[in-house]
């Protein structure tokens, strides 16, 4: 790499510019997923579109392979490139607040903690994720679902307008009335089209919300997910809660009897009259299926809700992930989900169904690129543990019970759920009839594939 190129992008970022022989590189290419092992040759922190630009003149005349990292959170660790320059938008951590207006503004680099802080003293906040570290942009331009979306939609419903940079250097904003055809690619189409350096999201009523934790004995695992797939789709929007199989946490609010002890459970989310007596009513069903080994509800501010698995999952564990979408669960199904819940391979491995039916329903198929609107759960399994010595255990576990499972899926997967080294096809599957027209945007706003550290969309080759 040229030494003079290199001094002239330092003198040209705001932002930090860190390479293998700078003090606090290991520290600079960590990301979230400790599986993950990669040297980049450069790392560029943009603090703005400038430093955007800047950098990415600089990686094309340098012939580098690029990638783009907002939270760091990418399970297959596309946020990184061997011997290739990583765009660090972690600098750009901001949040601006419009509350007559209900809309935020929100810098590329921001973690969902940074949305939830700014948005939840007016009251208000965006349907996004469970888990404050996530990065707003790749949760986002994956189409975004967490405790909200049955009742506000998935994220991108909520998109109003994104700011980007393309290939070329050149900057645009897309929304419904600029450049729609990227707008409608960026709502799920993943990292593929430029670096999207500020969203503008719409806002909803959001303050106190009732959350709860069921648990039940991981035996009752068949009972459990019979009475849940029949309840939740039936149950009014403002009741969320996405199903799991987890060892329980040695930690409150579990009694210490039953620390890591293998249970399947469900966490609740409550956006309705913020009152623990009615949160209770709501919740009263939990005895349906079984006994429970465990309950507990209490209205919480929203951010306390998003923060409650931060501590249990640090950035720095070992992860393997892979998930699917699902229109029901079968029979068949659930005996898959009992047999890998009774045989956990770590304390911290778990498998999530998260609902993504209600409000997401709404929007029609087409109105964004993604593409699985007529789906009821996006499920994930996900082998964690903080020993490096047990990676190959944790990835073999997610494989198997992915093999056994997805023969009862829709398909396709939420395309952040989607692990390392997937196949071309396990891409066309996510995004269905809409990839065609997603590679053509690709050809369009990045013709060359400029973009391709990412679950790649390939651009549609010209005709003539």
């Amino acid at each position: 790499m040229n030494a003079t190129a290199l001094e002239s992008l330092r003198e040209a970022l705001r932002g930090p510019v860190v390479t293998p022989q700078d003090p606090g590189y290991d520290e600079a290419r960590g990301i979230y997923n400790a599986m993950i092992d990669r040297r980049p040759a450069v790392i560029a922190g943009c603090t703005d579109a400038a430093d955007v630009r800047s950098t990415l003149a600089f990686a094309r005349d340098a012939g580098l392979d690029l990638a783009v990292r907002g939270g760091g959170h990418s399970g297959p660790g596309l946020c990184l490139v061997d011997g290739g320059l990583t765009l660090d938008l972690s600098p750009m951590r901001w949040v601006r607040v419009d509350p007559a207006a209900r809309t935020a503004q929100v810098g590329g680099g921001s973690l969902l903690g940074d949305l939830d802080h700014a948005t939840h003293t007016f009251g208000l906040a965006v349907p996004a994720g469970i888990q404050s570290t996530t990065g707003v942009g790749g949760l986002t331009l994956g189409g975004g679902h967490g405790h909200l979306t049955r009742r506000f939609g998935l994220t991108v419903d909520s998109l109003a307008a994104a700011d980007v940079v393309l290939a070329d250097g050149s900057f645009v904003t897309a929304s419904e009335e600029e450049h729609p055809d990227l707008f409608w690619a960026l709502r799920g189409g993943g990292g593929n089209f430029g670096v999207v350096t500020s969203f503008t999201f719409r806002l909803h009523p959001v303050s106190t919300v009732g959350a709860g934790v069921t648990l039940w004995p991981v035996d009752r695992t068949p009972e459990v997910l019979r009475w849940y797939r029949e309840f939740l789709p039936a149950a009014p929007e403002d009741l969320s809660g996405f199903f799991a199989l987890l060892a329980v946490p040695p930690a409150p609010p579990f009694p210490e009897p039953l620390h890591g002890r293998k249970v399947c459970g469900v966490v609740w989310c409550h956006t309705g009259e913020p009152d623990a007596e009615r949160l209770e009513e709501a919740l009263a069903v939990v005895n349906e299926p079984a006994p429970p080994a465990f309950h507990f509800a209490t209205p919480l501010p929203y951010p306390a809700l998003q923060t409650m698995f931060d501590d249990l999952l640090p950035r720095g564990l070992q992860w393997y992930w892979r998930g699917d979408f699902f229109d029901t669960i079968s029979d068949a199904a659930i005996e898959v989900h009992h047999k890998y819940g009774q045989n956990l391979p770590t304390d911290r491995s778990t498998m999530h169904l998260y609902a993504v039916d209600g409000a997401a329903r709404r929007p029609g198929a087409d109105d964004t690129a993604w593409a699985y609107r007529d789906a009821v759960w996006s499920g994930v399994i996900a082998g964690i543990d903080p020993d490096p010595a047990n990676a190959g255990l944790v990835r073999q576990w997610c494989v198997d019970y992915w093999s056994d499972l997805h023969p009862h899926s829709m398909g396709g997967s939420y395309v952040n759920f989607l692990g390392a080294q997937e196949s071309a096809d396990r891409v066309r599957a996510t995004y269905r009839g809409h990839y065609d027209r997603l590679a053509t945007v690709k050809r369009v706003y990045d013709p060359e594939n400029f973009f391709r550290a990412n679950q790649n969309i390939a651009p549609l080759p010209s005709h003539g």
